[in-house]
């Protein structure tokens, strides 16, 4: 069985209530639940959540929650991968036979089903621990500046400020979207999301959007409209 993994928490601290807060017509956490129901390849998407209302809302949108989070697994501390540890361990508990583990985050409207599919593909030919979504630094990182203390500028990197873009080597971010693995894999606290063994599935930058602050939603809400009217 493949599974979707959404961690869900109620405490959001920057925007209130912001992983079922509307978005364009939808609470936020529908969108998620959406792609990966109809991406084909996940069998069962799996909210966890410490929150009654969200679990009511994922429950409305087509996902389960076989258990609600315990409060210890959701403060401002713990990271997603604890939290999926802990729900693959209460599924397997309740019998369910997993294999490909996907963790989607569930402030992520512009995740689309085929980026689910093609991921989950890239994992299985590739043979890697985990597969993620990324995407390319827009500018060079390694020609960085920082101020100083007293107010003046300085290269991050003076051995690269002066070199060519073309000359400097692409970096990447994590997309903050979605992470697959096999079970045991997110099991196994020696292997890492981003190790050696794991790859990236490199997105456009229009599709990739951090939702932490008004003005990210905003981006966000303008980014997705202008996808719909283009799909349309």
């Amino acid at each position: 069985m493949n599974i979707a993994i959404i961690p869900a928490r109620g405490g959001s601290k920057r925007i209130p209530r912001k992983n079922i807060k509307d978005f364009c017509g939808k609470p936020m956490l529908a969108y998620p639940i959406d792609a990966a129901l109809n991406s084909g390849v996940i069998d069962k998407v799996v909210v966890s959540t410490d929150d009654d209302e969200i679990a009511a809302i994922a429950r409305q949108y087509g996902a389960e929650v076989p258990f609600i989070r315990s409060s210890t697994l959701a403060d401002d501390y713990t990271g997603t991968s604890a939290v999926v540890r802990d729900a693959i361990t209460q599924l397997q508990a309740l019998g369910w036979p997993l294999n490909y583990c996907a963790c989607l985050y569930a402030t992520t409207p512009l995740l689309t089903a085929n980026v689910i599919r093609d991921s989950l593909q890239q994992l299985e030919q590739s043979g890697a621990d985990y597969v993620f979504t990324a995407a390319r630094f827009s500018f060079p990182i390694q020609r960085a500046l920082v101020m100083t203390d007293s107010g003046g500028v300085a290269p991050f990197d003076p051995a690269s400020i002066g070199k060519r873009s073309q000359d400097l080597t692409p970096a990447y971010h994590d997309a903050g979207q979605l992470y697959w693995a096999k079970a045991n894999s997110w099991l196994d606290n020696s292997k890492s999301i981003f190790g050696a063994n794991s790859r990236m599935l490199v997105l456009p930058d229009h599709l990739v959007q951090d939702i932490d602050t008004p003005g990210d939603w905003q981006r966000a809400e303008l980014l997705y409209n202008m996808l719909q009217q283009e799909n349309a």
